[in-house]
This record gives C-alpha cells, structure tokens and sequence, in this order.
C-alpha cells in the first residue's frame, strides 16, 4: 500500500468529490482518481460510490475514515505543538468562527485582546462549516488545522474541550418600505402572503430554521441561503421577511425587527478546543477572550439590547 493514496482517500472524503480534493491538495482530478483507485485495488474494496452529485462513503471507506481520522489530526497538528513548545502565552492561536460570530462579536474585541497579549498572533478564520446548523462533520473536522472554534450546535465529536458558552438569538427583520407595503404580521397567522428569505432546506430543524420550516408553509419563499450576509443583504434590497441573528438585525439602521427571539428562536454556541492544545497558556488566553467577549455582548446576542434602545426616554434616564 502506498501511504500517500490514504492523503488521496481523506480529501475526496471530506470534499464529496474529487475536483474539490484536488483543489486542496494542488493536483488535478485525473491525478486524485488515480490514487483513490490505486489504494481500493490494494485493500480490495470499493470506498466511494460515484454519484451524481458527487463521492459518497461506502461503509468501508467510513471504516476506514474511522481508522485513519485520529492519526490525521495528530499529524495535521504536530507543526502547531512543535511551534508553542516553551511558548507561554505567546505563538499562534488559529480561531475558527462564523462570519458574524467573527465580525459583529469578536472584532470589536480585538484591540483590548492585543494590549493584553502582544506576543500573541491571532488568526481567525471564518468557516461556514460553524455557523451551519446540525452536528459538526465528522470528515473534515474544523479541529483538524485550527487549535480553537466556536460553533452554533453542539459538536459530536470526542477527544475535545466542550463548553456552552451562551446563545445566539434570531429575530425576523424587513425593511420599512417592505413592511409599509406588505403590512407588519403580528404573530404566525399573518406571515400568510409574505416573502421569507431564510435558509436551505438541508439544514436541521432547531430554533430559527424549525420557525422557518413552518412559516413557509403559508409564506413565499425569497430566498434560501446558508450565508446570514447574504439574507441580510437581500432584506436590506426589500426582498422579504429574513431571519438573522439579533446582534446583527439590530444593529442595522436599514431594517426593522418584526419578531423577536420569543418566536423565533436561538441556537447554542459552543467553544471547542482540542484537549491537549487547552493546556498551553496561549490557546487558554485565546479561550478566556472568547468567554469573555460573549459574556460582555451577552445581551446583543441574546436580542435584549434591542428592548433597551426600543425604551421610551423617560424610562431610559431613570435606569
């Protein structure tokens, strides 16, 4: 067996297909399907079925993800372990976060982070992968090449630090001009006859995307989309009603909250980190400005900001 196909095997795993394996690994497709065949005519199985729509796990190429998973993560971290060796809270800390999670909680936050940890190069990358709905994916762990993420559902997968760290409120927004046309619906039964731009039918049924799976039975949909930019960027051209997180729709001068978190509903986030990397002092520091930044911005996230600024003045000055 040539060790180097099993590099093949787990990036057409991971990628459903085999231009987006070879996209990662900087070869051609030709090249990747040489190598997945070459490594089934070794183990004398059939580790994909070709599909339509692209490659699919046979049960024995899930065995053999199920093998090969807990060496690829060692592997794909030893240059991360071998750079913070001795680092104290200093190195490089990979975050992983949603887009929104990413500019409208953390980036506020960065300048207080850096006068406290100078010697500390962050790097956050945005994966849709995490602000997705549903069970993390096994194949192509968000783990694999980042030493911390914070996601909206609660992660299934071992060997890892979990820990709920708060909920992200949803809201349902429109534009003044959508709703002096269209009418403001005052609860479920009046979403009949309104445009919806939410999201895509793969997602699973919690919080806001279950609200949404049910207001669409009486509701057109706009537009389905699994970027909240895009949603928000659709509601702001008056497209429809859409379906974004509070710390995002309030804080957007062009549109107006119609519901609230009472009705629509939150999801979880979740910090993860792989145990043996929590125990060095900067991926803790970098844990720590994480749990602190939605603790300060508990109240934004959980769309209770919004009731403080909807207050009459009188109220206001009295608090």
């Amino acid at each position: 067996m040539n060790w180097n196909d099993l590099r093949f095997f787990l990036a057409v795993a991971a990628a459903g297909s085999l231009s987006g394996a070879g996209q990662q690994l900087g070869v051609n497709t030709t090249t990747v399907l040489r190598r997945v065949a070459s490594l089934e005519d070794d183990l004398g199985a059939r580790l994909f079925e070709r599909e339509r729509t692209g490659y699919r796990l046979t049960a024995a190429g899930e065995k053999l993800v199920e093998a090969l998973e807990p060496v690829d993560r060692r592997l794909s971290a030893l240059p991360r372990d071998f750079a913070a060796a001795g680092e104290g809270a200093e190195g490089t800390v990979r975050l992983a976060a949603g887009e929104v999670v990413a500019s409208s909680l953390l980036a506020p936050e960065l300048a207080a982070f850096r006068r406290d940890h100078p010697g500390l190069e962050l790097e956050i990358l945005t994966d849709p992968r995490l602000a997705s709905v549903g069970p993390a994916p096994r194949i192509g762990n968000p783990l694999k090449d980042v030493d911390v993420a914070l996601r909206l559902a609660r992660p299934t997968q071992g060997d890892m630090l979990m820990r709920k760290v708060g909920d992200m409120a949803y809201g349902l927004y429109a534009t003044p001009t959508y709703l002096d046309k269209h009418g403001r619906p005052s609860g479920m039964a009046a979403i009949a006859g309104h445009d919806l731009i939410g999201f895509p039918k793969s997602e699973t049924p919690l919080g806001p995307v279950w609200w949404f799976s049910r207001a669409e039975k009486s509701a057109r949909v706009a537009l389905r989309s699994s970027s909240v930019l895009a949603r928000a960027e659709a509601a702001r051209q008056g497209l429809g009603l859409a379906a974004l997180p509070c710390i995002l729709g309030d804080a957007d001068a062009d549109l107006e909250r119609v519901f609230g978190p009472d009705d629509i509903g939150s999801l979880e986030m979740w910090l993860m980190a792989r145990n043996d990397l929590a125990q060095l002092a900067h991926v803790r520091a970098v844990m720590e400005f994480v749990v602190d930044a939605v603790k300060r911005h508990r109240a934004r996230l959980e769309g209770r900001d919004h009731e403080v600024r909807e207050l009459p003045p009188r109220i206001r000055s009295n608090h």
